[in-house]
């Protein structure tokens, strides 16, 4: 019995809350070794809405791994060229992409909806999708089936689990793949503020009309403390706009939309240029995301048969480039420790921790190095990054400036030496569960990461 010494009983059955990036990544191993995967999603349908996202690194070794790699570089965003322009719209600075792109290793860039919906047709006809719905409570159940009484007792030997909507089940494990704001997490560990830390940056991101007739092309209006882009991906008609500018942290819930975008106005209020553009598009979007950038630090990311995965245990903000690696990075070594302990969720979860631990550490301090440099305080610092962009091409030392940065991106991208979890047992496709919920497709009108 727990806590007389005997051995846990393994686990078979796993709900994993989140389908974005992490928890179909983390459901498609699971399955390959053998367990049975719910997976619980909010939203009504598969969220492919977003902004694009790169995979470097281990990342890239994990998607081999999985099989997406030629599935993700066929959905490249392909972009070419990127400059600053100044408030009339002309191209003052150009970003010298042949000095930096070619130095940073191999880097794919792939829109985020994109990425969910390769994971998603991976693994829909192996693993049960709940959409439309959301983990309400979780009780930890003993050997006997009584409550243990904690809500993540170290001895149960199961999770009892309702819904908001569906008729409450019995699982194994609970993972929390549901990004930065997690109801796992806040059910498991408590609420958010305890483990959420600021970086001083706001960020909205949201499809808009390509009016400027952009090709693989980004453009870039930076004001102090602020800054715009617009660009359009590979085989996309529309453009994305994205506005971030530096505040401390304002009261606001990250589900409604009416006091997001007030408070985007009001940071970007009497601003010109393609300032008042952005914002008309930005009300007049139905994918519109916006978040502060933050990490997400914890002492640990399990308790009992609780475990957090990607942005809900140790999220790095967009700053960091690395979320959505370290999520295909998790979710690699997670299933891979459940799998190596024979399903003893005590034994994996410490073992994935120890893994993940310094990628993670690394990542986050990056992060909070690039999120200074994101948005420049005054006008004379954006005129001087304008005007070492326009010499760099012709400086003798350029190629010293383009190391460095590829050395920062990198260290991040590689800060993990993946382990080889050995031969994996494919699950037999016998009795696949049946999917609950409206049919999957495009949910263009619901942002990235609401979970």
């Amino acid at each position: 019995m727990p806590g007389t010494g005997s051995r846990p009983r393994p686990a078979k059955t796993v709900l994993i809350s989140g389908a974005s990036v992490a928890g179909p990544a983390l459901a498609h191993w699971l399955h390959r070794y053998g367990f049975a995967v719910t997976v619980v999603e909010r939203a009504p349908e598969l969220r492919t809405g977003g902004y694009k996202v790169d995979i470097r690194g281990a990342a890239i070794e994990v998607a081999e791994r999985m099989g997406i790699l030629e599935d993700i570089q066929r959905a490249s965003t392909d972009m070419q060229t990127g400059a600053y322009v100044n408030d009339d719209g002309k191209r003052i600075a150009t970003l010298p992409a042949d000095i930096f792109g070619a130095r940073i290793g191999r880097d794919d860039e792939i829109m985020r909806g994109d990425l969910a919906r390769i994971l998603y047709d991976r693994t829909r006809d192996d693993v049960e999708y709940l959409f439309g719905d959301s983990i309400a409570s979780l009780t930890p159940i003993a050997a006997t089936g009584a409550p243990t009484g904690a809500a993540t007792d170290e001895g149960a030997e199961g999770i009892d689990v309702t819904f908001e909507r569906g008729a409450p089940r019995r699982f194994d494990i609970v993972v929390g793949a549901d990004g930065v704001h997690s109801t796992v997490r806040r059910l498991a560990f408590g609420p958010e503020e305890r483990f959420s830390r600021h970086l001083g940056t706001y960020l909205a991101v949201f499809s808009m009309p390509n009016e400027l007739g952009l090709d693989r092309e980004e453009l870039y209006y930076a004001l102090p403390n602020k800054l715009l882009c617009e660009y359009s991906s590979a085989g996309d008609p529309a453009a994305k706009g994205m506005m971030s500018f530096r505040s401390p942290r304002p009261a606001h819930d990250h589900r409604d939309t009416d006091r997001q975008l007030a408070l985007l106005e009001a940071a970007f209020e009497g601003d010109g240029g393609r300032t008042p553009r952005l914002l008309r598009a930005a009300r007049e979007a139905s994918d519109l995301y916006f978040d502060g950038m933050q990490l997400i630090e914890m002492d640990r990311w399990s308790s009992g048969r609780v475990v957090l995965l990607g942005d809900a245990a140790h999220c790095a903000s967009p700053a960091s480039g690395q979320g959505t690696g370290m999520a295909l990075v998790g979710a690699y070594v997670l299933a891979g420790e459940l799998a190596a302990a024979g399903g003893d969720p005590a034994v994996a979860f410490d073992r994935y921790e120890r893994e993940m631990r310094g990628y993670v550490e690394v990542n986050h301090r990056l992060a909070e190095k690039f999120v200074t440099e994101m948005n420049l305080a005054t006008r004379r610092g954006i005129r001087l990054r304008h005007l070492m962009l326009r010499i760099l091409p012709h400086m003798p030392w350029k190629n010293l400036v383009a190391k460095k940065v590829a050395e920062d991106v990198q260290r991040g991208a590689n800060a993990i030496t993946l382990k080889d979890y050995g031969a994996v047992r494919p699950a037999s496709a016998a009795g696949r569960p049946r999917r609950r919920g409206a049919a999957p497709a495009a949910a263009a009108a619901l942002p990235p990461y609401a979970a």
